[in-house]
């Protein structure tokens, strides 16, 4: 078996939902562990009102927020690399206006503090980053947009979360990701198009040690459309100018599902990613992947794999998040071996869901055969998680992972054991 592995606790928990089904009605799955894991720290989206005062708007608005807890340890087995740890209390606070005349707007703001007493601050260089980043404290405005809907016609104008297969949230730690654009959107029966130009972001994606980080002098222009109904699919083009990152990429993916009964069903999806070089960037690829789902009473079972071509001298880029690849996972995905030679990735998922109780194992592997050094790769990584619902807004999640470099003889830096702990409280 050769190549990557899937999912992490929270995975776990987001993975009943890919592949649990309540009653007659389908949960809301996921193409990878990564959106799995993504998913499940969303604050919870409200309705917005509409009023015909201009003063309304304010009296209808609607508060959100968030409180979170995160614990997280890395046990590094190579020598060189230091063992951390943090604990960290935050969350979201969000107020979002009521629309008048199809206009309305919102903000909220992220705060991630590390516990002292609880992270490795007081000793030498065994302060986990990021959760907090490495001065142990973190707050953004992360949100500030402007909207203005007309009919199926939507435009947003600020900072936002943006979720699109190589620009997205990426909501797996403390901090998501979110992004200052100017996005135009249009809804058509089952589909869906999107345009426009992200020019920089924040949160864990982009380091918590400087936030609101450029997407490059021209920023990225992205535009797509998706498809959503028994069938599904996307097609989306972006142009990126950051630094060292400059591509034009072109991703698509199609698939569907299929339903025996509201007990069983089976879900296939295809993909292809194309990244072009710009700017001597070194950014260029060529990758393919296939996932295939199975729930039936309870139990959920996962396949994916993903296979890059090889460019000589070059690399594939994730994009501004955690990408799109079915392949991705909590720690790893196949950027990690795809510099120069061709790789692939193999995934391997089971989930277990009882009422308020979710359970999961999962392994993989990432395999690369020779570069131009006649060097090859092979890593690994196990996720093993554990996710309690106490109730609809409290949810409790373990998540243990150990990843080894089967390459090497000797331990590197992916040979290593991380443990999380996340409380995640929605009101």
């Amino acid at each position: 078996m050769k190549n990557i592995i899937n999912i992490s606790l929270f995975l776990s928990l987001c993975l009943s939902s890919m592949y649990g089904f309540d009653a007659a009605q389908e949960r809301d799955r996921h193409s990878s562990v990564k959106k799995a894991i993504d998913s499940f720290g969303k604050l919870e989206k409200k309705e917005v009102s509409t009023v015909d005062k201009f003063r309304s708007m304010f009296v209808e608005g609607e508060f959100t927020a968030q409180i979170r807890t995160l614990s997280a340890a890395n046990k590094q087995e190579q020598a060189s690399q230091t063992s951390n740890y943090a604990t960290a209390l935050g969350g979201t606070l969000k107020y979002e206006l009521a629309s008048f005349n199809g206009f309305n707007a919102g903000v909220a703001m992220t705060t991630s503090q590390d516990i002292r007493v609880l992270t490795g601050a007081h000793e030498t260089g065994k302060q986990n980053p990021e959760l907090s980043s490495s001065k142990g404290n973190y707050t953004q405005l992360s949100e500030a947009y402007l909207n203005y809907k007309y009919q199926d016609f939507n435009l947003r104008a600020g900072r936002q979360i943006v979720d699109t297969p190589l620009a997205d949230s990426d909501d797996v730690r403390m901090i998501q990701n979110t992004f200052n654009a100017y996005l135009l959107r249009y809804e058509l029966n089952n589909f869906s198009f999107l345009a426009g130009n992200i020019m920089d972001w924040q949160g864990s994606g982009a380091g918590l040690d400087e936030a609101w980080v450029s997407t490059g002098p021209h920023g990225v222009w992205l535009s797509g459309m998706s498809y959503s109904d028994k069938l599904e699919g996307s097609l989306w083009y972006y142009d990126i100018s950051a630094e060292d990152e400059e591509t034009k990429a072109l991703y698509c993916d199609f698939g569907g599902k299929y339903l025996f009964n509201d007990k069983f069903s089976i879900h296939g999806l295809v993909q292809y990613l194309k990244e072009t070089q710009a700017q001597e960037s070194g950014v260029q690829a060529d990758i393919y992947g296939v996932l295939l789902e199975g729930v039936a009473y309870g139990v959920g079972v996962n396949i994916a794999y993903n296979k890059s071509l090889k460019h000589n001298g070059k690399r594939s880029f994730a994009g501004i998040g955690g990408g799109a690849l079915f392949t991705s996972m909590d720690t790893l995905s196949i950027d990690a071996i795809s510099e120069d030679r061709e790789a692939s990735a193999l995934v391997f998922g089971l989930v277990y869901n009882y009422k308020s109780l979710n359970l999961l194992y999962a392994y993989g592997d990432f395999v690369g055969k020779e570069d131009s050094a006649n060097d090859s790769a092979h890593l690994s990584e196990q996720n093993i998680g554990v996710e309690y619902n106490v109730n609809k807004e409290f949810i409790i999640a373990l998540l243990y992972s150990i990843a080894q470099d089967l390459e090497s003889k000797t331990k590197t830096e992916y040979d290593f054991n991380r443990a999380q702990v996340m409380l995640n409280y929605n009101f």
